[in-house]
């Protein structure tokens, strides 16, 4: 494999969109790799600001006949108004995902003063200048994504020192390793805070006190009288010198190596967070460095190497910073793009893990405590998006955490359809949090009172059964999808012309124009809607057994009078059901592009009129400024190669990682939001291979480079997953295939798509096809 560190010659200093993001699922921890003043800042996905609370508002039910009928009679400000009292959450708002805790090291070294706390903390809020640091040299910062470890180095006075940091799934710490090449060299002062970016800022901990002689336990509450207790729990054992507690700072004096380890709790898991966090950091600590280290790399690593993709060129051995600007000054650095899409992988295991929560806005990474959009889970395409790379880079134990999810949205969402809506199945917005809220949030036209969340969510497990291709997944995924159908049965309503259509919805985040003038955001019969009913009702036919004759036939009924994909003014796809204008025509959501990408109702090969119309749409958003924030760049590098345009998903996504990222690579919107980074990492694997597409018979279809540019002339990958059970290794030169093997991880027939021709393959269970080789 390719190397696939990501390196930096200077700390992140205060810049937190700087430092190093490490993740167990669980925790997430971000370095900054400063030399004397360093701050870890760490976070636990159950660390939200308060608890689960009914907000079904009592009025929706009786006011949804009014609001569906002012829709239809053109009487929107009213349908609009009455919407916005009715539907609303009550109270308005969702949960806010919340930092756990920052670890501060004031790092001595001898012949140098240490520096002083009060110092950094007026620096950092820009009362005082950045205290200097020592003259090091050699220094470097890096990321080792197959490793799964952010390491420190640097030289002084002649000494080595080296920092090692890992966020373990296996034991359920942050751990850093610190050394020297010098005995007696390595000397620390070390104390939690929370809150507010700064030394001592402990106002969000209601105590920290002293255990067992090496640790120091901190706890609180997460927010709000709901909130659940939290716990934060740093514990030390070092290699010569001296360890000393005092008062809530731990001191290390003259050690030839300290290893640190740091837990966090709430109460979601469990009644005691505080001694499960001494209980985590004592057992962690009885491994020590070198069984942490080896638990926590077989773990990663195994996840890790589960794919690849090696690209031919230039790598050049310089900062990620320098390697961004030259990418934006013009020149080409196709292994920057691979490790962007290895970034994007590494980042999903760090932030899913099949007993997490599932990655939200902002990934597991937030030092905020009101981060921007609440740092929810936004079901409109965000979360959505976290996951597309998870099926075809064999990281289906990451996508366990979004399943989880759904299993709880299915119990609350069902709450909310009968009170809200009085339909069977169930049904969420466009959020949700740590309660798995279903209700509308947030008050806002243009996206809370939008009722498709839950369908798009039961796809993802749809998705996993079609890549699986075993009974069991496909049992696994029925509930979800029925569930998500027999809502819509209830829910939709026929429109003037006799067609179903979901009312009220939104196109979500954008506004229309209507011919007099007037703007509005609530609609009958979104484009996207329609698509999402359609690509679910489909999913349901698919899964439904024998014993479902019924229902079969009233999800085929509703199905054939969907209102059909509309081309509309400039031979553009239609955004609503009626043919508006658009008051942003460079909008960033794409929302009627669904049956392009992550659907697949709406593809060059079998629909070329509507897919033809799907290229106007894209081209006509970007000629109006479009694809402004990262994730809709993302989102369009999957359109491109969806319509097999390989230039142009290139193009986007040269132009995303030289445009639309931050120091550390992560992905900006502005602020950072960690979907663009996954969607990324999905938009090459489209690149690469694709198998959306299938037979009338059902036999899905294997597209070898569908959408590979002129600027990859020749590379490699490996361990890419298709639908239909099956695990491609693919090798290209001249544009072309040189090498292909297929693997079968059930018995199945595959249609494989390669230079223009067709033909049908068949694999046993275990078995392989091959295309040429050496």
């Amino acid at each position: 494999m390719p190397p696939s560190q990501l390196w930096f010659d200077q700390p992140a200093g205060n810049d937190w969109n700087a430092a190093l993001p490490l993740g167990s699922g669980r925790l997430g921890a971000m370095v900054f790799g400063n030399v004397a003043d360093e701050r870890i800042q760490l976070n636990e996905d159950t660390v939200w600001s308060g608890g689960a609370r009914d907000r079904i508002n009592p009025d929706a039910r009786a006011a949804l006949g009014a609001i569906r009928q002012l829709l239809a009679e053109g009487r929107l400000a009213e349908a609009e108004a009455l919407a916005d009292r009715a539907l609303a959450g009550v109270p308005d708002s969702q949960l806010l995902y919340q930092p756990l805790a920052d670890l501060w090291l004031a790092v001595a070294h001898p012949g140098h003063p240490r520096p002083r706390p009060a110092e950094g903390t007026l620096a950092r809020l820009g009362l005082a200048p950045q205290p200097p640091a020592p003259p090091v040299t050699e220094y470097r910062r890096e990321l080792d994504l197959a490793a799964g470890e952010a390491r420190v180095g640097y030289r002084l006075d002649g000494v080595t020192y080296r920092r090692t940091h890992l966020a373990s799934h296996v034991d359920g710490v942050v751990a850093i390793h610190l050394a020297a090449d010098r005995p007696g060299a390595i000397s620390l002062a070390a104390h939690l805070s929370r809150g507010t970016h700064t030394h001592y800022a402990a106002r969000y901990l209601d105590q920290v006190v002293q255990a067992d002689g090496d640790a120091l336990i901190g706890s609180g509450r997460a927010g709000g009288r709901l909130g659940d207790a939290l716990a934060v729990g740093l514990r030390v054992h070092q290699r010569g010198g001296t360890a000393t507690l005092i008062g809530e700072t731990l001191v290390v004096e003259g050690a030839d190596e300290v290893l640190l380890v740091v837990a966090g709790a709430t109460g979601f898991r469990g009644a005691d967070p505080a001694a499960a966090v001494a209980a985590t950091t004592r057992a962690a600590l009885a491994l020590g460095w070198s069984g942490l280290q080896r638990r926590h790399r077989a773990d990663h690593g195994a996840l890790f190497a589960a794919c690849g993709v090696e690209l031919a060129g230039e790598a050049p051995d310089l900062p990620v910073g320098a390697r961004v600007a030259r990418l934006r000054a013009g020149h080409a650095d196709p292994d920057l793009l691979r490790l962007f899409f290895d970034f994007g992988r590494y980042l999903l295991i760090a932030s899913s893990r099949a007993d997490s929560l599932p990655a939200n806005l902002q990934g597991r990474w937030c030092q905020d405590m009101e981060p921007a959009w609440g740092g929810k889970y936004t079901i409109n395409i965000n979360t959505q998006m976290n996951y597309w790379p998870a099926e075809a880079c064999g990281l289906g134990d990451c996508h366990e955490a979004l399943f989880a999810l759904v299993e709880r949205l299915r119990a609350s969402g069902a709450e909310v359809a009968r009170r809200m809506y009085g339909c069977r199945g169930f049904v969420v917005h466009h959020n949700t949090d740590l309660a798995a809220d279903a209700c509308p949030t947030d008050r806002n036209l243009a996206a809370s009172y939008w009722p498709m969340g839950g369908a798009w969510l039961s796809l993802h497990l749809y998705e996993r059964a079609r890549f699986a291709a075993t009974t069991a997944e496909r049992a696994r995924a029925w509930p979800a999808v029925r569930d998500a159908a027999l809502f819509f049965l209830d829910f939709l309503v026929p429109d003037a012309a006799g067609r179903l259509v979901v009312s009220p919805s939104c196109s979500p985040e954008n506004l229309y124009r209507l011919g007099d003038g007037t703007v509005g955001s609530l609609c009958a019969g979104a484009s996207m809607d329609t698509q999402i009913v359609d690509a679910l009702f489909a999913a349901a036919l698919d899964l439904a057994g024998d014993g479902e004759a019924d229902f079969r036939a009233q999800v085929a009924a509703a199905r054939a009078r969907l209102p059909r994909p509309a081309i509309g003014r400039g031979g553009r796809l239609q955004e609503w059901a009626d043919d508006h204008g658009e008051v942003e025509p460079g909008h960033r959501h794409i929302s009627h592009l669904f049956a392009l990408h992550p659907g697949g109702a709406i593809d060059p090969v079998a629909t070329p009129a509507l897919a033809q119309a799907a290229r106007a749409t894209l081209d006509h958003r970007l000629a109006n400024g479009g694809g402004g924030t990262g994730w809709s760049r993302a989102w369009i590098i999957n359109f491109c190669a969806r319509l097999l345009d390989g230039e142009g998903a290139h193009r986007h996504l040269v132009h995303l990682v030289a445009h639309c990222t931050l120091p550390n690579l992560f992905d900006d919107h502005p602020p950072f939001q960690i979907d663009g980074n996954f969607g990324a990492c999905a938009g090459v694997v489209e690149m690469l291979v694709q198998s959306h597409r299938r037979a009338a018979d059902g036999t899905p279809e294997v597209h070898l480079l569908p959408a590979l540019p002129a600027a990859w002339p020749a590379g490699r990958a490996w361990g890419l997953r298709v639908r239909g059970g099956g695990v491609l290794d693919l090798e290209w030169r001249d544009g072309a295939p040189l090498a292909a093997t297929l693997r079968a991880t059930t018995g199945t027939a595959f249609d494989l798509r390669c230079g223009g021709r067709l033909q049908r393959i068949t694999i046993p269970a275990g078995g392989e096809w091959r295309l040429g080789g050496r």
